[in-house]
């Protein structure tokens, strides 16, 4: 489930619609935002089954004129460190100028009949600012296949901080929708910022 808009109420009801830890999650949220007004934001919430257990896990964006927030929070069964379940919840503040890459992949059906405004049956919504990158290496090669000398590696360095996967079967075509609004937004933005 996704929400998006622009208002301070309306980022509060959308937590509260997601029905995840809502006092949790919308008190962390608003302390990082402050009293800067709102531009877009999305809720995510998304679950996942790891072994014997179902997790739930959500997300929420946030844009303002100045910064880019996500927040995560986490609930946990009982473990050796609490005898009863608990929830994490962070926030980060990124100022927009320091994001550098938004992508945005569409996974289309039967893109031979693809037509403008068709909603996309999955979106990933990568976000990097330079928190977290990843690098993928391998063993650099020439042409010849009986070579034997050691080129060296080659490879590649990602920023890759946040990655919002939804898709129209799991999550619906509004949550979809949603999805390519905040990151149409978040996207003018940080170009806006760029200039």
């Amino acid at each position: 489930m996704a929400k998006t808009g622009t208002t301070t109420q309306g980022l509060r009801t959308a937590i509260e619609r997601s029905g995840y830890y809502p006092a949790l999650v919308a008190e962390a949220v608003e302390a990082a935002v402050g009293g800067e007004p709102i531009a877009s934001y999305l809720v995510h919430q998304e679950t996942t089954f790891d072994a014997n257990e179902v997790r739930r896990h959500v997300t929420v964006l946030v844009l303002t004129g100045t910064r880019f927030i996500v927040s995560h929070t986490d609930e946990q069964a009982a473990d050796s460190s609490s005898p009863t379940p608990y929830a994490t919840t962070s926030t980060e503040s990124v100022k927009l100028s320091r994001i550098s890459s938004v992508v945005v992949s569409r996974v289309v059906a039967n893109p031979e009949k693809y037509q403008t405004g068709t909603l996309p049956r999955e979106v990933l919504l990568t976000i990097g600012w330079g928190a977290v990158s990843r690098i993928d290496l391998e063993p650099a090669a020439c042409g010849d296949p009986n070579c034997e000398a050691d080129h060296g590696y080659t490879g590649s360095s990602t920023a890759d901080d946040l990655s919002l996967r939804v898709s129209e079967a799991g999550d619906g075509p509004e949550t979809v929708r949603q999805t390519l609004a905040f990151a149409q937004a978040l996207s003018e933005a940080t170009a806006a910022t760029q200039r």
